[in-house]
Formats: structure tokens, sequence, C-alpha cells
């Protein structure tokens, strides 16, 4: 049995266009071993004069395999088959900052919506232009479907545009985009200084602040942004340190911890001191956590919900539709503060 008999079987099929016809008989040729792994498929021209349907019907369905994962075209040799797992409906790259927590809160959510018929590929640029720009290179016109947390940078949408809009997702940061594109992103500035405004009492309560700021890239100008303001509206005299110096810790002043990193620092800090957060000292931090919740009485934090960003961005991805979403920031207030 040849791959031109399983077409000219399955056009029997009333029900199924011709493209998704071409695109089953791939299917059921890799099931039933007429094609395997590295074989190369009949060439565009090849099968229209073999089964008289049009280029373009031909093209959208070697393209449709090609967002399958199972076919991948190479520049002056054709269409190949690169995978032989037939129950993937789409083949997706995820590209995110980090493994850290709060991505895998992402990774998990996102998968676990998506269920076992969509392949997801995961990439890490740690917020690195040059890596980011190779990974982007590598896997451009490989996948149905791009999931990109993006660096804000001014290359990068340029970068993203090269993909066509019903392909792409944004999520986490937000980068200008054409009014086609599709994303999910948080928003540092009005979301952190609404927050702040809702925690006023009790942020007075206290002679000094500190705000541990490295930086970093990785940390949005943004949200540091945000208390510079807030800290000028209400006449607060804060500090900012580039990282929490152990032995530095003192009574009446507010730690505001970007990265966790400083949080266990100050924490550690005060089980060594018998301080309690709240009465001793203030603790605010980002990305909630139910570690957060128990440690110390709880630990006050501003935070987007990773989970539902998750959720939201795989139905995206399975209805098909333009999503234009800034996620709010949730404040879980507790003991710390």
């Amino acid at each position: 049995m040849s791959l031109i008999d399983i077409f000219s079987r399955l056009q029997e099929n009333k029900h199924l266009l011709k493209h998704e016809l071409l695109v089953q008989g791939v299917i059921e040729a890799i099931d039933h071993g007429v094609l395997k792994q590295g074989d190369q498929l009949p060439s565009i021209n090849t099968m229209v004069h073999d089964l008289g349907y049009a280029r373009k019907t031909i093209v959208k369905a070697y393209e449709s395999l090609k967002d399958r994962g199972l076919v991948e075209s190479k520049k002056l040799k054709g269409y190949f088959i690169v995978s032989e797992e037939t129950h993937v409906t789409l083949r997706i790259a995820l590209l995110l900052f980090a493994f850290q927590r709060y991505q895998e809160e992402f990774y998990n959510s996102f998968r676990s919506e998506l269920g076992k018929r969509f392949r997801i590929d995961v990439f890490f640029h740690h917020n690195n232009i040059t890596v980011f720009e190779t990974i982007f290179r590598n896997i451009q016109g490989k996948y149905g479907k791009y999931v990109i947390a993006p660096i804000q940078d001014p290359r990068v949408s340029g970068l993203l545009e090269g993909i066509p809009s019903e392909k792409l997702l944004v999520v986490d940061r937000y980068v200008p985009m054409p009014g086609a594109y599709s994303f999910i992103t948080q928003e540092f500035h009005e979301n952190t200084y609404k927050s702040l405004l809702c925690l006023v009492p009790e942020i007075q309560r206290f002679e000094d602040y500190v705000l541990f700021f490295n930086g970093s890239r990785e940390i949005p100008p943004d949200l540091i942004n945000a208390f510079t303001r807030f800290f000028s509206d209400y006449g607060l005299k804060g500090a900012i340190r580039e990282k929490y110096d152990p032995g530095t810790l003192q009574q009446n002043t507010l730690y505001i911890c970007i990265t966790d990193s400083d949080l266990w620092e100050v924490i550690k800090e005060c089980r060594h001191h018998n301080y309690t957060p709240g009465k001793d000292l203030g603790i605010l931090s980002f990305d909630d956590h139910v570690v957060k919740e128990i440690v110390l009485g709880g630990i006050t934090t501003i935070s987007t919900d990773f989970k539902q960003m998750g959720r939201m961005a795989a139905e995206q991805i399975k209805l098909g539709e333009k999503k234009q979403v800034i996620l709010p920031v949730n404040l879980y207030k507790r003991e710390s503060l």
C-alpha cells in the first residue's frame, strides 16, 4: 500500500475537505508504517499531478502537518517526516524566562488545561537577548503555535512580528505589537501602585523603608517606578539596596523583597533575632506561593495569578481566538505587615 493508494481510498470520505483528507492520509501512512521518521513526502508538484488537487490545497495540508509537528520543510529539499506521534494535534513552542517557581505554576496550569493531545517543547532565554535571538531563530517556522514570554528589549518586537499573528501568543511581559496579535500579560506600575495604596495604614507604621533591587533587567523598571512614586507621594524616605546583607536587620523597618532570595535571608535573620514580622518589623514580597501563606504567620504579597495566566493561555490555544488581556494583581494581606 502506497501513500497515493491511501489518499485515493480516503477521497471516498465526503465529510472531509481535501486538505483534511491529505492530512489524514499522511497520519494513516505513519500509523501503518508506510511512512517513517526521516522519509520525504512527495513534492507538491508530484501531488498536484497524481491527485489533481490545487497547489494551494497541497500546501495547506503540508503546513497543517507542520503545525502538528509531524513534518518539517527543508529549503530546496522538500517536506520530511520528523515525528511519528500522530496523536498530537498541535506542536507548541513555549519560551519562558527560566523555570522559576511562578513560571512553574504557569506551565503546570497550561499543561493541565491543554491535555495530552498537544505537544509542548519548553525553552528558556534567562532574560538574555542573545540567547533569546538564538532560540527564536532555531524554532521559527517549526511549530504550529508559539507562546513566548518576551524580553522587554527594542529588538524583540521585530522578531516576534516574524511569526503570523494567529500562531503567536505573548505572555507575562508586555511588548508593543500590532493589533492582530494576542497577549496575556502583566502591568506593573499602576497595579503595584494601587496595591500599595491599599497598604498605606500598615506601611506608615514603620520608620524606615528598604527596597532590595540589584538593577537586574529581570525586574521591570515600572515596578521600581511604582515604589519611588509611592514613597514620593506619601513623603516616605526609603533606601534602595542591591541585596540583603546578613546582620543588617533593623526593627521598625519595612523590608520590600522583590526576589525570593532576599526574602529568605530576611526571614532567616528574623528567626535568629526572634523578631515577629508585622510587630517588630515589616515584610512585603512579590509572587505569592503556598509557603508564603505559612512561614512566620504569613507574608504579605503582591502577585499576579500565574495559574490563571496558564489556564487562559491554554484556552486561547484551543479556541484559536484573539485574546488581549492585562491581568490584575492580587494583594494578599498577612501577618508580616
